[in-house]
């Protein structure tokens, strides 16, 4: 079956989609989410998505998926290996030579003003694990210009929380139509941290794409 390889979001770990590699799991695939090297200042985004690939079993039958700051982690570790599919879950899609500093000004981000814009729809008892799991990031990953010429060439889908207060569907529209032009996404009724609030349904949803 398929491995599912995950590049979390900014000062985050592995553990925060621990519920749906056991969904993914369930449904016969393998799925792997490493904690990557996020604080360290002498790795890159390359050493990141190094972080992922190396965590696979085999590179065969690889979908890799990215959350959040993971967007800019997920396409370098898809073009590495040739994946099978890449899936952005309410992610930052960079532009060739972008730095992740910059991303911000250049997608016209603005905050929503909405409070408690990550945990909203999460349980209680996961917010806390996932809060003192939080890690920070290193200066280096965010001044770096993004590395690739292209986004590669994929099956590419992009999965929108609608109820997503930090990436708001609306802003994330826009940056999917200027930055995966002709690519439709899919709608999940979650907030930002999906893979803790709709586990089963985020699985459902990352499944169809090993097929």
């Amino acid at each position: 079956m398929t491995t599912f390889v995950i590049a979390h979001g900014g000062g985050d770990v592995g553990w925060s989609w621990h519920l749906v590699a056991e969904a993914l799991q369930a449904k016969g695939h393998t799925a792997v989410a490493p904690d990557l090297p996020i604080e360290d200042e002498s790795k890159d985004l390359t050493d990141w998505a190094k972080a992922l690939t190396d965590a696979l079993p085999s590179t065969e039958d690889v979908v890799v998926v990215g959350h959040s700051f993971g967007g800019f982690v997920a396409p370098l570790a898809a073009a590495s290996i040739n994946a099978k599919a890449l899936a952005y879950v309410t992610a930052m899609l960079p532009a060739p030579g972008e730095a992740p500093g910059d991303w911000w000004d250049n997608t016209g981000y603005t905050d929503s003003g909405l409070e408690d814009k990550f945990f909203h729809d999460v349980p209680p008892d996961l917010v806390a694990e996932a809060q003192k799991r939080g890690r920070g990031m290193s200066e280096n990953s965010m001044a770096k210009p993004w590395p690739l010429d292209a986004m590669p060439n994929v099956p590419t889908h992009f999965i929108l929380c609608t109820e997503d207060r930090f990436f708001t569907q609306d802003f994330m529209r826009k940056v999917v139509k200027t930055r995966l032009p002709g690519t439709e996404p899919v709608e999940l009724a979650a907030g930002h941290y999906a893979s803790l609030s709709k586990p089963q349904e985020l699985a459902d949803l990352l499944a169809n794409y090993a097929r």
